[in-house]
């Protein structure tokens, strides 16, 4: 059969080969007879949630993006609001050329009722300046739950004006779930991308035809190594990534205590007198309190076990965490540890010191609540 180089995988856009079961795109010579035709990989994904790593590599994934900023579209970045700086694609504002950008925030079913949502779209407005970005709009969506689909459907063909739709995000943004509601919503057909768990699952463009002539092209979500997903065990991930409305813990502190989040994160409260501290964070990830003296041997004796994830057969290449200084100056603000959530703290006058695994970022803001 010697046209099969032509035939691409509906899942994730490879090339569909069956000469290599190793090698990317790889299909068994029946699959190529089925109506839909979608490699090994995508169906262990979609039928087994099993992963198999892909060989790109992060120049791979830059070649791709300036290919988006040599064309004439518009370009939809989505964002996790939960990692905003996690999930933001640094440098997006050098390749987009000039092309609008219409910056979309997924997860918004997981924010606590209290987030009010013009709140959380100024201050993301606010953030992109800062970063370099100034997008057309500002919309918050929930692909999972299929909320606000519509109004990002008109938002996106509002400011398109005719062009193709580049859909780019970094991995575990939602960004494959959020096309596939997008199709539903234009189209009517459901599931036609892979969708999983797993960082990398779209391997190149996947257009998607539009009414006009134009598409809507799905890009490989990019790899951004500050993501604290990237120091989990694949299997932990459903514990840092909320699931359902994330319910506010808080603790009473007195000074001189310290909360850890897992193995991953830390949290020393220094100075400031007895105040209660609101933890935003996955309802799945253990929060364990101890008095900061006894903080690091804690850590040392028991990251893995105690104070989980990480899992103890990571301990040796888990990154040490890295201490950033805090003194709250004004009230309700939030402390924010890329990809795991925030700590809100109310009253002025805290001195904080927050921990986090090299090269994970942890910002303060105004309280979102």
């Amino acid at each position: 059969m010697n046209n099969h180089q032509e035939v691409v995988c509906i899942g994730c856009g490879v090339k569909v080969q069956t000469d290599s079961p190793k090698e990317l795109g790889y299909a068994p010579k029946s699959a190529l007879e089925k109506e839909t035709i979608i490699c090994q990989r995508c169906f262990k994904l979609k039928h087994y949630n099993e992963v198999q790593d892909v060989s790109l590599t992060d120049d791979d994934f830059l070649k791709i993006l300036n290919r988006v900023g040599e064309t004439d579209s518009l370009i939809v970045k989505i964002v996790d609001i939960f990692d905003f700086n996690g999930s933001w694609l640094p440098g997006l504002h050098r390749f987009v050329g000039r092309n609008d950008v219409l910056l979309i925030g997924n997860k918004v079913d997981l924010l606590p009722k209290s987030v009010k949502h013009n709140k959380l779209i100024n201050w993301m407005k606010q953030s992109s300046k800062e970063l370099g970005l100034q997008p057309v709009d500002v919309l918050l969506v929930s692909a999972e739950k299929g909320k606000y689909i519509a109004e990002a459907a008109e938002a996106i063909e509002h400011y398109r004006q005719g062009r193709d739709v580049y859909v780019v995000g970094c991995t575990n943004v939602g960004k494959s779930t959020f096309i596939n509601r997008l199709i539903k919503q234009v189209s009517g057909e459901s599931d036609i991308i892979t969708t999983s768990h797993f960082p990398g699952t779209t391997l190149d463009m996947i257009e998607i035809p539009l009414d006009d002539g134009q598409a809507i092209i799905d890009t490989p979500g990019i790899i951004n190594h500050h993501q604290m997903a990237h120091f989990v065990d694949s299997r932990d991930f459903k514990i840092i990534m909320p699931k359902k409305e994330i319910k506010p813990k808080v603790y009473q502190l007195n000074e001189e205590q310290t909360l850890f989040f897992g193995g991953l994160a830390r949290l020393d409260y220094v100075s400031g007198g007895r105040r209660s501290l609101t933890c935003h964070l996955s309802n799945e990830l253990p929060i364990h309190r101890t008095k900061l003296e006894k903080a690091d041997e804690l850590y040392k004796n028991h990251a893995g076990e105690l104070l989980t994830p990480p899992r103890p057969e990571q301990m040796d290449e888990f990154p040490e965490l890295v201490p950033h200084e805090f003194s709250l100056k004004q009230p309700k603000m939030d402390i924010v540890f890329s990809g795991l959530g925030w700590v809100t703290v109310n009253e002025p006058g805290a001195k904080l010191v927050a921990h986090v695994p090299k090269g994970v970022n942890v910002i303060v803001r105004k309280s979102l609540i």
